[in-house]
């Protein structure tokens, strides 16, 4: 009777461990998936971050030929008077 009961706490042991370890795995496969997703959004945000700073960049062109424009057309002014 004694070893049954031994056996049987020795299989119970056994499922633990077993369910231990494969919930290590998936919390570790959990992880690698968490950070691949955050490298994903991380390199979209640049990349985003880049087309945008690009714009700006544009916008301020245009207004910098905008502005030397104006101070042609001012001095063509000043020079009629």
């Amino acid at each position: 009777m004694r070893s049954g009961q031994e056996e049987m706490k020795k299989g119970q042991e056994d499922i633990k461990d077993g369910l231990e370890k494969r919930i290590e795995q998936r919390n570790a496969e959990m992880k690698k998936g968490q950070e691949e997703m955050k490298n994903q959004i991380q390199s979209h945000v640049e990349k985003q971050v880049g087309e945008i700073k690009d714009h700006v960049n544009n916008c301020i062109e245009r207004i910098e030929e905008d502005i030397q424009s104006v101070k042609r057309e001012i001095g063509e002014v000043k020079g009629e008077f």
